[in-house]
């Protein structure tokens, strides 16, 4: 018969965690956001050089969660129709211009 150690007890983890990066990012007033955690810097949208943008991106330009544009896509009622890219949403960047009033210089 064989017998398991006992798990350390969590105020023992959180003894050792103390002062490192992990304690700061958990108890910090802003608390800890995967979405934002690795992100990189957002292009303004007059600068954008792609021709369409993931979900994320386009809804941080919108002002919405990126939830919203996908019922958006999945409804078919929103003000943008997305493309379908190996089965993800992309949006274009020359819709997003046109409903944030952008001027489209031809």
């Amino acid at each position: 018969m064989r017998v398991r150690s006992p798990q350390p007890p969590l105020r023992l983890l959180a003894t050792t965690l103390a002062g490192t990066q992990c304690e700061a990012m958990f108890h910090s007033p802003e608390g800890f956001n995967m979405a934002t955690a690795n992100a990189q810097p957002l292009v303004p949208l007059a600068l954008e050089t792609r021709t369409a943008l993931p979900t994320a991106e386009a809804a941080t330009h919108l002002g919405r969660a990126p939830q919203t544009l996908r019922l958006w896509a999945c409804n078919e009622d929103g003000p943008l129709r997305p493309l379908r890219i190996n089965g993800r949403l992309a949006w274009r960047v020359s819709d997003l211009r046109r409903l944030l009033g952008f001027e489209v210089v031809q």
